[in-house]
Parts: C-alpha cells; structure tokens; sequence
C-alpha cells in the first residue's frame, strides 16, 4: 500500500479511548488501521471504543497503563507487537490541565503536572523510536497556550513547553529511518477538560479570541492529526497550531 495511506497501518494511541483521543481511534480505524487504544482509569470507555470499531469492521485492543512510568509506555508498544506485529503510528493525546496562580501551586501538583504532560511524552517518544517501522509517524498533543502570554496555566502549557524541544531532538535524531515527529496544538478545546478550569466570562473571552467565537473543536484536530499520519510526512520537527486565530508565532 502507499506509504501515506493508513490502511493495514498499526497505530497506538496515548489516550485514545475518549475525546479527541476516542475520535482519532475511531477515524484511524475507518482509514484501514488497525488500532491500539490506551487508557488510564476509563476502561468502560476504551471498551466502547473497541466495540464501535470492531462493529464498523476495524480492528482494536484496548490496553491499561499510567504512562508516566515507563514500563507501562514500554508495555503499551509491546501490545502492539504482540497483537499486530508492529506499529507504524503513534499518537499521545494525553495530558492533564491545571489552571492555579504560581503562589498557590503546591509542589505534589507540580511534579504531578510535569509528570504526566513532560515525562510520559518524553518516553512515549523514545518508546515510538525505538518500536515503530521505518517511514512511522509519531505525534503528540500540545497546547496553543505555547504561544499565549497568559496567567494561571505556569503547570500546564510550562509542562507542554519541553515537547516542542523533545520534538524537534527526536526528529532530528530519528531522520534516518525517515520517522517523521510533530506536535498539534490546538487552541482551548470544547471537552469536559477545559471548562473546571475557567469561569464563564473567562470561557467567553477564549471563545472570542478565534475565528467564528467559538472553541476548538475536536473535529477541527482530527484531520490535521490524519494529515501528519499521512499525506503530512515530510513535515517533521514542526508544531502546528490549529485554532483558528487563538494564537500564532
């Protein structure tokens, strides 16, 4: 098959059981991919996943794993190995947000925060380097707050900050197995992750600063997603910024 096709391609998605990671798997899967999905703590949610994947005629496991330690990243590539026989994709959507002023911040939520949006990407990473086929594909999620000068997201977009580093080392250093490694930020995005952390007039300015007023919707990251997973390969060591105006640099 041509190589920017996803058919009979194996992707591993980090967090791929819900949300935008749910709608990645699903619309991986509905491509010709065969999929692992993981998870953390929403097993009833990765099984819907699979059984909606299963029942369109794809292929998917669900696997459990705390990827902020490494043997769980370590055992959600094995996973693909065992099942599929190899992975060609690798996309982490996980990640956790904290909107908390400096001064109030305690340190078990620091560690906690750069734990899960700095470690676990940085190993998943590694893992997608060392475990993917040549010509694989590997892409993580970050944040259009990058780009922002803002208050109260020092733990969340601080923590985000470093992948855009790891990125561009690993594609640098992957380059000669023509695996390409990049980041999709979007802007604030219309899930249940994003709304604790704001009060509605907070919400209202967000919505205004990007095109149409409105958030980002997990429909408007999805074909990016695809596009890097495909047609998109001679982007590498990038960070594109899909939000409609939110940000830009």
């Amino acid at each position: 098959m041509p190589e920017n096709s996803l058919r009979d391609k194996i992707a591993v998605i980090g967090g791929g059981e819900k949300n935008l990671g749910g709608l990645i798997s699903r619309t991986f899967a509905d491509a010709g991919a065969k999929v692992v999905v993981h998870y953390h703590t929403s097993r009833n949610e990765a099984e819907q996943t699979v059984k909606a994947i299963e029942a369109a005629g794809g292929q998917a496991v669900a696997v459990q794993g705390d990827l902020t330690r490494v043997a769980d990243v370590r055992r959600l590539f094995d996973t693909a190995v065992d099942t599929y026989g190899g992975a060609d994709v690798a996309v982490n959507t996980t990640g956790m947000v904290l909107r908390k002023p400096i001064l109030e911040t305690t340190e078990e939520e620091y560690d906690r925060m750069f734990a899960i949006n700095a470690k676990a990407a940085y190993f998943f990473i590694q893992e997608a380097g060392r475990r993917l086929n040549d010509h694989g594909r590997i892409i993580s999620l970050g944040t259009s707050l990058l780009t922002a000068f803002t208050d109260g997201y020092s733990t969340y977009a601080g923590g985000k900050a470093p992948l855009e580093h790891f990125t561009r080392a690993a594609a640098k250093e992957f380059a000669d197995r023509n695996i390409s490694v990049n980041v999709v930020a979007p802007g604030p995005m219309d899930t249940p992750f994003f709304y604790p952390q704001e009060t509605p007039e907070r919400v209202a300015f967000h919505r205004s600063q990007a095109m149409g007023g409105r958030l980002t919707e997990t429909e408007d990251i999805v074909p990016v997603v695809r596009f890097l997973a495909t047609d998109g390969g001679w982007f590498t060591g990038q960070t594109l910024f899909p939000n409609g105006g939110y940000t830009t640099r």
